[in-house]
């Protein structure tokens, strides 16, 4: 790895503030923007390298790492790792012997350039401790009705596998491995179908056991599907409950009657007794959305929208003027 001083780079001091980076960044960044140099290859080497140096600094864990670690700053998980676990080495001499040896905080500056560098004739193999891999999420996307039934998905996730070149070590006779860079895993892009429950909901996490990242000699990790759920042009959900309006016309709203109320699993007859008011809610049990993880349901309220008549007929309106002779206001 090259050596590169980001802090010469971003031409500020060790101990400089956040703010002093940021502003020494913004600065050159301006300078040394492709745009502003067309066609200047070493400008647009400089303005890399300034990217490079503030993605670093400007991180406050990777900062420490560099300060630390300098251009080996990317190893610095392993280095630690193998610090506090006093992690044994083990020497194998050309007469067949193993010595095993252990390093602390002193040792660091050698185990460093052990690291990076054979010693003599020696090699040195690092013992990897098992490691369950990490759980990840994929967002999912569902409409009303495939949280209703249940549904399911096929996903194209990126995974990483333990590198096949150091078996998962990160290092090869003590340097970090070329295949994947020192970090023991390769990506990988796996299609994997997943079921849907019903009654999901926005922000709902299902947990499918054993489909995250696979471990280190250790047990894989889980996948989350993190769901959200698209508005529906009917109903409104609030809890398990669907709210829905239903138009009901005048005459019925007034003498009373029956109206169909849609469901998501088709429609129910509703009774509408004489003299319904406008806005009046009627609620059908068990006809909302399951409950997630067992049988019992919500409920949909439905609404009562009166539709009043236009274009009304001679007749008619003869009959409206009779109604509001009876019924003064």
């Amino acid at each position: 790895m090259a050596n590169k001083d980001y802090y010469n780079i971003l031409g500020v001091k060790r101990n400089a503030s956040e703010q002093e980076i940021k502003q020494a960044y913004r600065r050159l960044a301006r300078k040394h923007h492709p745009d502003v140099n067309p066609g200047d290859k070493s400008a647009e080497a400089k303005f890399k390298e300034i990217n490079e140096a503030y993605e670093v600094l400007s991180d406050k864990e990777n900062r420490k790492k560099y300060d630390k670690y300098g251009n080996q700053w990317q190893y610095a998980d392993q280095f630690e790792q193998a610090r506090q676990q006093q992690t044994p080495f083990q020497d194998f001499s050309r007469s067949g012997g193993t010595t095993s040896f252990y390093f602390g905080e002193d040792d660091l500056g050698g185990l460093f350039d052990e690291l990076l560098r054979g010693a003599g004739t020696r090699t040195y193999t690092r013992r990897a401790q098992p490691k369950r891999g990490r759980d990840i999420q994929s967002p999912v996307e569902v409409i009303l009705e495939e949280a209703y039934h249940g549904t399911s998905r096929t996903l194209s996730l990126q995974t990483e596998e333990p590198c096949p070149t150091c078996k998962g070590s990160g290092l090869i006779q003590n340097v970090p491995c070329s295949t994947c860079q020192g970090s023991g895993a390769v990506p990988r892009i796996k299609r994997l179908e997943v079921k849907i429950p019903p009654g999901v909901k926005n922000g709902s996490r299902v947990r499918i056991a054993g489909k995250g990242q696979p471990g280190y000699g250790g047990a894989n990790g889980d996948l989350y599907l993190v769901v959200s759920i698209k508005p529906h042009r009917l109903f409104e959900r609030r809890g398990d409950d669907l709210y829905v309006e239903v138009p009901v016309p005048l005459t019925v709203a007034m003498l009373g009657g029956e109206v169909q109320v849609p469901t998501l699993k088709g429609k129910l007859a509703l009774k509408i007794p004489a003299e319904t008011q406008n806005g009046r809610a009627f609620r059908l049990k068990g006809q909302g959305m399951p409950h997630l993880g067992d049988s019992s349901r919500g409920d949909i309220v439905a609404k009562v929208n009166i539709i009043l008549p236009a274009k009304l007929s001679p007749e008619e309106k003869e009959l409206f003027r009779r109604l509001s002779e009876l019924r003064p206001a």
